[in-house]
């Protein structure tokens, strides 16, 4: 299969593009570690494929409208002692 009918088919399939579907995969990916964990923004960044701290806090304020730092103060799940 062509990477152009990929393409296609995929989107008929799914609804979004193949590049869609990664970034909001890799969002999702993001805002579970940040929300579960006490990771470095740069570590989140490296292991759902952001790359870069940068990277991940230009997605996060283009689709949420927040960076990063705030997204886990608002949603961070504190454990309770």
């Amino acid at each position: 299969m062509s990477p152009r009918n990929f393409t296609r088919v995929f989107t008929r399939e799914t609804g979004v593009s193949p590049a869609r579907y990664v970034s909001e995969a890799r969002l999702a990916a993001a805002r579970q570690h940040l929300e579960q964990t006490t990771d470095t923004l740069e570590h989140i960044a490296t292991n759902t494929g952001f790359g870069s701290s940068i990277n991940l806090r230009r997605i996060f304020e283009k689709q949420l409208q927040l960076t990063p730092g705030e997204y886990r103060q608002r949603f961070h799940c504190r454990k309770m002692a």
